[in-house]
This record gives structure tokens, C-alpha cells and sequence, in this order.
């Protein structure tokens, strides 16, 4: 694999996205997930275990909860992170266990500040419209890299997507890249990311956006 994808996600449009235990969702970005591009899976025996990261426990639950079950002590999300993308991950010294992968994860979550680029950007959940490209750029200001931004179609009769998740992508060093393919490269990481019956895809940038602030 060649880059990592570090994907937020909004909390109130994954809640929107299927039938859940959602309550009160957190009203700033959380972590989805830090995944390699071109590999899932790639250690079937390395089994998640939560003990590795108890010290960690606390802001996994704050940064990185389990956004559509509300249980405290669920650890299933974070199990399926580091089975499918954590044991990829491993092949670097610097995410080479599970403290690491978890550990690294939380700290590049601070380290990109998404919430407080948004907000500084103007950016904040609203009931009036975003338009794609100015989020984007800001974006793009902050990081000198562009993002890859996905959302919710617009429903039936509606004219506006919902921005759902931000994915900031990094070289194996760890250095902001593009998360943009080059010309000729080919793009393995899927575009969908399926919630129930509903899915996330890039944003289509001449849709206006909407960045919910409730449940509706």
C-alpha cells in the first residue's frame, strides 16, 4: 500500500443513515478509521485485544466512539478497524502494534485539528447551505493538501447533500498528501461506504451542502 486514508466522520449524518441506537450524537468530528490504501485484512490471526490499549480507553471513547451503538463498553468497532485496517497498517514500525495504531490515530487527530479548522474557516453546522468548492479550499488552505470529502445524496424531493466524512491522507511518513489520484493511478479504495441502506460517496461539487447540526 502507498497511503494512509485518516477518515472522519460527521456524527449526526451517520446517525441519519440507518436504523441505530444513535442518541445524542457528539457534535464535533470523530475518528472513523486510519486505513492503508490497496489492503484489507491482512492478518486474520492477529486478534484485536482490548487490554493492549487500556490506557488509551478513555480518549478512544471520546475521539473514536461507536457512533451508531451507544453502549459505553463496545468494543466491536474498534475490533473491525484494527482486523480489517490495523493489521495493513502494522507493516510500518510506527503501527506496528496495536497501542501504536490506535495511539498514532489519536494523536494525528490532534495533530490535524479538523474541528478547529472548520470553525476557524467560518465553517460550522448550519440550516443554511454550504457550497463544496469553498469547503474544500478551505480545507485545502489549511492542510496544502486536498482531502477527500464524502456525502449523502440528496433524498427524494431534496435538493441538498449532507457532508458525512473527511478523509485526510497521509504518505507513510506520515507527510500531508493529496488524497486525489494522480493521472493513471488507480484509485483501490472504494468511494462507498455502505450504513445500512444508505451510502456516503464523494461529493458532487455543484450540489449545496448541508452540515447538520440535529437530528432530524
Amino acid at each position: 500500500w502507498n497511503k494512509l486514508y485518516f477518515a472522519h466522520h460527521w456524527p449526526v449524518t451517520v446517525c441519519k443513515m440507518n436504523a441505530n441506537d444513535c442518541h445524542d450524537p457528539p457534535m464535533y468530528w470523530t475518528i472513523h478509521g486510519l486505513w492503508p490504501d490497496r489492503a484489507e485484512d491482512c492478518n486474520r490471526t492477529w486478534h484485536f485485544n482490548v487490554t493492549e490499549i487500556k490506557d488509551l480507553i478513555l480518549d478512544m471513547r471520546h475521539y473514536w466512539p461507536d457512533v451508531l451503538h451507544s453502549s459505553q463498553n463496545r468494543t466491536q468497532f474498534w475490533k473491525h478497524e484494527w482486523d480489517k485496517h490495523g493489521t495493513c497498517a502494522a507493516t510500518l514500525e510506527i503501527l506496528n502494534s496495536q497501542k501504536k495504531y490506535f495511539g498514532k490515530a489519536l494523536e494525528l487527530y490532534q495533530h490535524v485539528d479538523l474541528n478547529g479548522h472548520l470553525l476557524k474557516a467560518g465553517i460550522k453546522p448550519s440550516s443554511s447551505y454550504y457550497k463544496m468548492p469553498a469547503i474544500k479550499e478551505a480545507l485545502k488552505r489549511f492542510y496544502g493538501a486536498t482531502p477527500k470529502i464524502q456525502c449523502l445524496p440528496p433524498e427524494e424531493g431534496e435538493e441538498a447533500q449532507t457532508i458525512g466524512q473527511i478523509e485526510i491522507c497521509f504518505t507513510k511518513e506520515l507527510q500531508l498528501v493529496n488524497c486525489t489520484e494522480l493521472e493513471g493511478e488507480s484509485n483501490p479504495v472504494p468511494a462507498h461506504f455502505k450504513f445500512g441502506t444508505s451510502e456516503l460517496s464523494v461529493c458532487n461539487d455543484s450540489l449545496p451542502t448541508y452540515y447538520p447540526s440535529e437530528l432530524q
